[in-house]
């Protein structure tokens, strides 16, 4: 099969931002491979400059699932700049996301995959929403209390704009502005873009290994800059173009005539 048709034939790219989860990947990319069976598929894992052998048990997983893009950063990006890379890179029509670290159950893309597509061209993002999350106190409230915030600012009408299973029509997700921290902002932004945004609750699981990569304090104040800098470039879009292609088609027939 030439490239060419190996790409045309991909429905689905999963793109796993991780640095650092070397016993968590081979279990989740199974785990992947079960949830979109009878799918075309690819999995692209962006390692985030981990420092421990990440990239080596990834390098061995490849060489016996032909489904697995691996990226490497050879020092660590942060997130949103992973979640880019594997965008930039992804072939398929469809881009589901998915954390690293496993405690997102990718059981559920069949549902996110679903409401995208029942949903129709006017719909550009399904969204998880967790139910029963895993982490601390401190941290569930931190969370709740960002989303309400983040919520009665960008009117979004997202419970839970930090979950990491989402899955975005890939066209879509390619006219969306790029900054650090996008992936906490994507339903308002691709409501920016005119689309509309479908939501499905899915319940969060413990981690099985490792700490999490990830603070509150160290991204609190950068995530207000953001929340007021998204609702900025909400207010600077002034309309959505309804724009009918003309040129394209004489061009064509012109070109038929010689």
């Amino acid at each position: 099969m030439s490239s060419s048709l190996a790409e045309a034939s991909i429905e689905v790219s999963v793109v796993i931002p991780a640095k650092n989860e070397r016993d968590n990947l081979p279990h989740l990319l199974d785990e992947i491979a079960e949830a979109l069976k009878g799918r075309a598929f690819e999995a692209i894992v962006i390692d985030d400059g981990s420092t421990d052998d990440s990239l080596e048990v990834l390098q061995r997983y490849a060489g016996t699932h032909p489904f697995l893009r691996l990226f490497h950063h050879k020092k660590s990006c942060g997130q949103s700049c992973s979640v880019r890379t594997g965008v930039l890179n992804a072939r398929g029509t469809y881009i589901a996301t998915i954390d690293g670290d496993g405690q997102n159950n990718p059981a559920y893309f069949p549902d996110l995959l679903a409401a995208l597509e029942k949903g129709g061209e006017s719909i550009g993002l399904a969204a998880g929403q967790r139910l029963g999350r895993k982490a601390s106190v401190f941290k569930r409230y931190a969370s709740k209390a960002a989303n309400k915030l983040r919520g009665a600012i960008l009117k979004d009408n997202t419970r839970d704009s930090g979950c990491g299973l989402k899955v975005l029509r890939r066209d879509v997700f390619l006219r969306l502005p790029y900054f650090d921290s996008w992936h906490r902002f994507l339903p308002a932004l691709v409501i920016r873009e005119g689309y509309g945004v479908v939501h499905v609750d899915v319940v969060d699981r413990e981690r099985a290994y490792g700490v999490s990569k990830y603070g509150i304090f160290d991204r609190a104040l950068v995530g207000i800059l953001d929340l007021f800098g998204v609702w900025w470039l909400r207010r600077r879009r002034k309309a959505i173009p309804e724009t009918m292609v003309i040129s394209d088609i004489l061009f064509l027939h012109e070109q038929g005539e010689k």
